[in-house]
């Protein structure tokens, strides 16, 4: 069927915003932080347990699976519950996949796809959704990239031949390329730059990762940002955006035949990348010394202390994993965790303290971290956060019914999933895209749910190394002596503060 005609002057669908916490519904296993809803169950989730009982598989969407000839993976998730679809396409490349010396180019291509096509007029795609409405947006990654469209269910064949269409005939010029260039560099000022807890993330991957790419930051290096061209991003999007690198992901009120029946109209044509790139990356060597990072930034207002640790990932094995994930828990989740009761409430040392564990498809992240109250050193804190841990490592596994509780929050974080397309579309489109299976993505709850005392304390050895560590200050510079017959420079109010983190996620920059 014909495109729509570019509509008169419209303002294009404002995106739903990123989403932090659909990780807990039982997918990914990126970054373990309940959302809103999730968090105020835990607290009498307990009570829930006997009606939470049964396997948490149960909870879990039927799922049908396809592949078309040209190698696209079809997954539809079934939700009759309104006539509305999301329909989403990952692709099997991030920002660890850029050549040496472009970093940042998977992040512009992203910015750059919705510049036009023979079909589609430049910069219409937002605006024809927004016509039929719908909303739109996209997101990169270390390891995937990704659109999506939440629409009428009537317009699902709309969507697919516009997403079809600009796999593979994208059509960008050097006029629409600089522009577009400029804009990323104002979203790194906006997003990097202007926060000086970013910056000293940045800094603290560089440091953790010595040979992967997961030492570069999504979004790209300034100066190499600056120099991307037209060029580089259309090498990139001929090698990597094709039907046999990319995952088709539709969750709503439609069934698998009419899917696949689509799905073989619009994207069935489409030829595939003969050769596409094997996905292998330089890995780590045995990581043998700790490192330290110490950054100083004079718009800090909160000083913190964050050791990140080297760690497994579900992809190394779902039970290490789950293990972990309910370990960030244990000891960094909430007012009764092991950090908060003994920096904060006992010892008064800090005014908040957390960990967490997140991972990406080759490497994951295990993480601790406090915020000194004024008047305490962060050398006093992070001495209290390594007290914290030994005492931890040497002492009896967690109580059962500690653990019952924080797991019947993921369970009942799981269950209030499904109430979301985009939860259950992301859940599936992020694992398959990072190479977990179908199989792996359903077991994940009942990993989750079968973790025992005793591995959480084996995964707490395991992770909690030193030699595979970096310990990292951010602090404002010490003050210069100021003269006597000088007056002490007035602070600048309205310089940004950088505030304790939130548990860190898989870094994603949302288009």
């Amino acid at each position: 069927m014909p495109l729509p005609p570019r509509p008169a002057p419209l303002s294009p669908a404002a995106p739903p915003p990123a989403s932090r916490a659909w990780r807990d519904a039982g997918g990914d296993g990126r970054g373990r932080r309940a959302g809103l809803a999730a968090a105020a169950l835990i607290a009498w989730a307990g009570a829930l347990a006997p009606i939470l009982a049964p396997s948490a598989a149960e909870a879990e969407p039927v799922v049908s699976t396809f592949t078309l000839d040209n190698g696209l993976r079809g997954v539809v998730i079934e939700d009759h519950r309104a006539p509305v679809v999301t329909h989403m396409v990952w692709y099997r490349v991030g920002a660890a996949d850029e050549p040496p010396g472009k970093s940042g180019i998977a992040h512009f291509l992203e910015h750059l796809m919705f510049k036009g096509t023979d079909e589609i007029p430049d910069a219409a795609f937002s605006k024809i959704i927004a016509a039929n409405g719908g909303q739109d947006n996209a997101f990169t990654s270390r390891d995937y990239t990704g659109y999506f469209q939440r629409i009428a269910a009537d317009r699902l064949d709309l969507v697919m031949k516009m997403e079809a269409d600009r796999m593979r005939d994208l059509r960008i010029t050097d006029a629409q390329v600089l522009p577009e260039r400029d804009v990323i560099l104002e979203e790194r000022s906006q997003r990097t730059e202007n926060n000086p807890s970013a910056l000293f993330s940045e800094q603290r991957d560089a440091a953790l990762f010595l040979n992967h790419p997961y030492g570069v930051p999504v979004i790209g290096w300034r100066h190499e940002m600056a120099a991307l061209t037209r060029e580089d991003a259309l090498d990139f999007y001929r090698t990597y955006y094709a039907p046999n690198n990319a995952i088709l992901v539709v969750a709503g009120d439609v069934t698998p035949e009419e899917v696949e029946r689509l799905a073989a109209e619009h994207y069935g044509p489409l030829a595939p990348t003969e050769d596409l790139p094997e996905r292998a990356r330089p890995m780590e060597p045995p990581q043998t010394a700790p490192r330290r990072v110490v950054y100083e930034d004079a718009r800090v207002r909160q000083p913190y202390v964050a050791r990140v640790y080297l760690a497994p990932t579900r992809r190394d094995g779902q039970e290490d994993a789950a293990a972990l994930s309910l370990l960030s828990d244990v000891l960094g989740d909430g007012i009764n965790s092991r950090l908060m009761q003994a920096l904060v409430v006992r010892d008064g040392l800090a005014i908040q303290a957390g960990a967490w564990y997140s991972d990406d498809r080759d490497y994951g992240q295990f993480g601790l971290w406090a915020a000194p109250r004024p008047g305490v050193s962060l050398e006093e804190v992070e001495a209290a956060l390594d007290a914290e841990a030994a005492a931890f490592l040497a002492g009896p596994p967690p109580e059962a019914d500690e653990l019952a509780r924080i797991k019947a929050g993921y369970r009942a974080a799981l269950i209030y999933s499904q109430d979301s397309q985009m939860s259950l579309a992301r859940r599936y489109g992020q694992a398959l895209s990072s190479d977990l299976t179908l199989e792996q993505v359903a077991e994940w709850p009942d990993a989750i749910q079968a973790v025992r005392p005793e591995a959480i304390m084996e995964a707490a050895r395991g992770a909690l190394d030193l030699r595979r560590s970096v310990t990292g200050w951010l602090r404002a510079p010490a003050p210069e002596p100021v003269s006597a017959t000088e007056p002490a420079p007035e602070e600048d109010a309205a310089a940004p503060a950088s505030a304790p983190p939130p548990a860190p996620t898989a870094p994603e920059q949302q288009g």
